[in-house]
């Protein structure tokens, strides 16, 4: 709750508002029944016409401003929850643009998505109610007790003694309701899991004909969630038949021992029907407070979740006990060792920044091993490998989305881990393995946000080959985009992605495995524009065709995450068999 209340507290002054309104139409919705109690038993008897017409529309005005102040208390409450819940959002994606490799990985994106969806409405939810309800239930529970007892202390002691034991039930019952709401969620994020993996890969499932597996596996993801849910309800239902059990006996003990009161003359017969109708809202009360409790343990649930995550460390922080570089050369890796996972067991962290891991579980094998290369500033590198050999692991720790368990990356004489990210990635222009196209025009998917000239961005649509198809369309750049780039061939989608690289005149170029859907001639073209119009730019290429590296200032070659080949095209193809075999059946030449 003290999350919840760190971002509500900022809107004190509007919430103290709202819930003075609220008691005020409480107050007042009190007093009907009084007032009905006081016509039936003074003003009907006396047959005063006037009197019964005054006080009966006093009633009505009364019910006429309850209404309208419970209908702007209500609103305030809304607005408030909105804005609140708008600024956690905001924080949380915030948060999430920032997290680390390692911390994203132990989240996960469906979890990320689940919170910043689910787990912030069920906030939302128990921030609007806590401050109409929460002000609400307790008048209308104590509220009503204190009036009856003004009118009949008799009848009123049946009230009291079944009040404690329906607000003792629903406490129990809610704090045993927080944890199963816990799995609730959680099992929601394997839901969100499957349903995100399903709709980014439908043309994969469609192809291959898995539909019907796909809906086995998410039914079984999908009543995995409903068991939790139904169980989480069933527990937070039952305070729901107690209190209607007990109002109702308590409502005909009322009854009864009030007939036998004014058939001895001792109580009067509006008392009764005040009695009644204090007792509906004693009632109302408690269950109020049942679904109060019902969405905070909802919210506690969601808000632990989103606080693991705002709460978590900063896991890039800038260090400043770094070592520094071996060399002048512009990028250096000296003798890197890395796997994924490890940061988040890491137990020890050597003086001269660079760390040793112990694993949760045993031994793991790391994907990068003892990794050492140099690249002068304005040179090139080529990187080719097999599958899970650790080429874009290279790339994750060369910008920092990971941090290596041994050894150190040097950009520029200094160690990454001494730059502030956005100084340090704005030195980059990188093309991704499946990069994301956005729903947008060509344009702005090409100078994404960053200050390009028309000029530049059309300059970098020419150098990556892609003004050819662009220019065929009537809006040339303002065409737009479907999402994921759904509209564009695989080589069109590459093309846009290396004019956005490109666009920046980056100082430092990745392109990682992105011409795969090129054809030879352009690739052959792209890399000439390049090399003719980029020469001042340090390239690293990622790629799984030899002739798209071959030409590369230094070529390293990459097996289970050693480096087992390095040196120039010709020089590797005397030294390293692995590239030789990769050359010969590539280009035909066996």
């Amino acid at each position: 709750m003290k999350f919840i209340w760190s971002y509500m507290r900022k809107h004190l002054r509007a919430i103290f508002l709202v819930m003075l309104v609220k008691l005020a139409a409480t107050g007042l919705e009190l007093l009907l029944p009084y007032i009905l109690e006081y016509m039936i038993d003074y003003i009907a008897p006396q047959r005063d016409v006037g009197r019964i017409l005054l006080w009966g529309g006093i009633m009505i005005c009364l019910a006429l401003v309850v209404r309208f102040l419970s209908v702007g208390a209500n609103r305030g409450s809304v607005r408030i929850a909105k804005k609140c819940i708008y600024k956690v959002r905001q924080d949380l994606f915030t948060k999430s643009m920032n997290l680390s490799g390692d911390q994203m990985d132990e989240t996960g994106l469906p979890s990320l998505i689940s919170r910043m969806t689910s787990d912030s409405y069920n906030l939302q939810s128990f921030m609007q109610t806590v401050q109409t309800l929460a002000i609400r239930a307790p008048i209308l529970l104590f509220g009503g007790i204190i009036i009856t007892l003004t009118m009949d202390t008799g009848l009123a002691l049946v009230l009291i003694i079944m009040a404690p034991i329906l607000l003792v039930a629903v406490v129990i019952i809610s704090r045993k309701g927080i944890p199963l709401y816990d799995i609730v969620q959680t099992n929601l994020d394997s839901v969100v899991r499957i349903l995100r993996e399903n709709i980014t890969g439908i043309r994969v499932v469609k192809a291959l004909s898995k539909e019907e597996y796909e809906k086995r596996r998410f039914e079984k993801s999908n009543e995995t969630m409903n068991r939790s849910e139904i169980k989480a309800s069933v527990v937070m239902s039952l305070p729901g038949p107690v209190i209607s059990l007990a109002m109702n006996v308590g409502l005909t003990l009322v009854v009864l021992i009030g007939a036998l009161r004014v058939n001895k003359g001792v109580t009067e017969p509006g008392v009764i029907l005040a009695f009644l109708t204090y007792f509906q809202m004693i009632l109302m009360g408690v269950l109020i407070l049942n679904r109060f409790f019902l969405n905070m343990s909802k919210a506690n649930a969601s808000a632990n979740r989103i606080a693991a995550v705002m709460h978590s460390p900063e896991g890039l922080a800038v260090r400043t006990d770094v070592p520094k570089a071996p060399s002048d050369d512009f990028i250096i890796f000296d003798k890197v060792s890395f796997n994924y996972g490890a940061g988040l067991n890491a137990q020890s962290t050597k003086d001269d920044g660079s760390a040793s891991r112990a694993f949760a579980g045993g031994h793991r094998e790391n994907t990068l091993i003892d990794i050492d290369f140099r690249i002068p500033k304005g040179g090139s590198l080529g990187i080719i490998g097999a599958t899970g050999s650790g080429k874009t692991t290279i790339i994750n720790l060369l910008m920092r989305f990971y941090d290596p368990q041994q050894g150190n990356v040097f950009i520029e004489g200094k160690d990454v881990r001494s730059y502030g990210l956005d100084d340090l990635r704005r030195r980059f222009g990188v093309v991704f393995q499946n990069d994301a196209i956005f729903a947008d025009t060509i344009a702005e998917n090409i100078s994404f946000g960053r200050d390009v000239t028309e000029e530049g961005l059309k300059s970098a649509a020419t150098d990556a080959m892609a003004n050819e198809f662009i220019e065929g369309y009537d809006d040339n750049y303002l065409h737009q985009a479907a999402i994921h780039g759904a509209n564009f061939s695989g080589g069109q989608k590459q093309r846009l992605l290396i004019s956005r690289a490109l666009a920046a005149h980056p100082e430092i170029l990745i392109l990682d495995d992105s011409s795969s859907a090129l054809d030879y001639r352009t690739d052959a073209q792209l890399r000439h524009n390049i090399r003719e119009h980029y020469g001042d730019t340090t390239m690293i290429v990622v790629a799984q065709r030899v002739s798209s590296i071959m030409n590369m200032d230094q070529i390293i070659v990459l097996e289970e995450g050693r480096i087992i080949g390095k040196g120039t095209h010709a020089q590797l193809l005397e030294s390293t068999p692995q590239y030789r075999e990769i050359f010969e059946t590539q280009m035909g030449e066996v």
